[in-house]
């Protein structure tokens, strides 16, 4: 089910006559080679996009620079949690095979909901898990994700091309080659509500990011 274009176009007008000087700082960011995104664009694409029974609910989402916090009610192995953390990331490596981001996770927060007695809750309840790192625990999480390709401490390594309806996906693949050698992604942070994204350009890519695009064009 696709997101209701014309309710984005009037919430995104919205906004802009809420917050007349994001539009400044949006065009400050560009000319630094930086794309702001604001944070309530991200809140009303969440709030707006279809519910799923796995997918977590409630979620919320606020500034921490250079972190963005992330709270959620998930179902945790039978157990209703309400989970929250601090997400920085660390590193972005893109490229037609590759879609790496490593993550920072710190202040991690987790409170059983309602009456529970799975081991899990036991855990929560307790104290036993130590949640200072995170990455420890996502090591050896039963039916661990293909996308989690590297967990320890307080980091995460996810690489979305081990997704196999990513990585397989022709057009995802032709994109990625014809923009990345030019344009990458080196950094996002979160700057007042804004999620800032940082690009990279290499001239010195053009030529491989044409081939690329003939590819794609002739497929």
């Amino acid at each position: 089910m696709a997101l209701p274009l014309r309710a984005a176009l009037r919430s995104a007008g919205r906004f802009i006559v809420k917050n007349p000087t994001a539009m400044l700082s949006m065009a400050r960011h560009a000319l630094g080679m930086r794309i702001a995104v604001p944070l309530d664009a991200l809140r009303w694409f969440i709030s707006n996009t279809p519910p799923s029974k796995k997918a977590p609910q409630d979620v919320t989402i606020s500034p921490r620079p250079p972190a963005i916090g992330i709270g959620a009610t998930v179902d945790l192995m039978g157990t209703t949690v309400r989970a929250g953390a601090s997400i920085r990331v660390e590193r972005i490596e893109v490229s037609e095979t590759s879609f790496k981001v490593t993550l920072r996770i710190s202040d991690v927060t987790m409170k059983v909901l309602g009456e529970s007695f799975t081991p899990v809750a036991g855990l929560i309840k307790s104290g036993a898990l130590d949640l200072s790192k995170p990455g420890n625990l996502a090591k050896f999480m039963p039916k661990r994700p293909p996308v989690l390709v590297e967990a320890h401490d307080d980091i995460i390594v996810l690489d979305l091309m081990q997704n196999p309806k990513f990585a397989e996906n022709d057009r995802v693949r032709g994109i990625l080659g014809t923009l990345t050698p030019v344009v990458n992604v080196s950094g996002l942070s979160t700057e007042g509500d804004m999620l800032i994204l940082q690009l990279r350009a290499s001239p010195f890519g053009i030529p491989r990011a044409l081939n690329a695009a003939r590819a794609l064009a002739s497929g």
